[in-house]
């Protein structure tokens, strides 16, 4: 199974009272990974039907140790740990070499924009996200 990483800069607005990045911001930082994943990359790898159409229907997040601001960037590494016919789920963690900040999932659905109806993944697709696939015990 291959992980996809985005290096997600720390911006200072993304601080809080409290001197480290908000809760609500780690949501963003999950959405700029899986854009970078299933829309940038996705089309490099011929596979542009996710930017048209792709919506999140359910997110969680377990926070681990605060994350402070720095000039380098935070890894947020994404991968697929289950596919269906019409959904998808995807698993996050955002971390650095030493500390994990925060895990995450997410519940994912194709969406077909003009009808507004969720729709199925298509065969390009699911070959797409296959690739990075977390493999069940046996």
């Amino acid at each position: 199974m291959t992980r996809h990483v985005y290096h997600c800069p720390i911006r200072w607005s993304d601080m809080d009272v409290y001197q480290h990045v908000n809760n609500a911001v780690f949501l963003t930082y999950l959405e700029e990974a899986r854009s970078d994943m299933l829309g940038v990359h996705a089309a490099r790898a011929g596979v542009d039907t996710f930017a048209a159409g792709c919506v999140s229907a359910k997110h969680g997040i377990e926070y681990k140790t605060p994350l402070e601001w720095r000039e380098t960037a935070v890894d947020v590494e994404v991968w697929v740990t289950d596919l269906r016919a019409a959904s998808f789920n995807l698993a996050y963690e955002v971390k650095d070499e030493g500390t994990l900040y925060a895990k995450a999932a997410s519940t994912m659905v194709p969406y077909d924009l003009k009808s507004r109806l969720p729709r199925r993944l298509t065969d390009s697709e699911r070959a797409y996200l296959t690739r990075f696939l977390a493999q069940r015990p046996a």
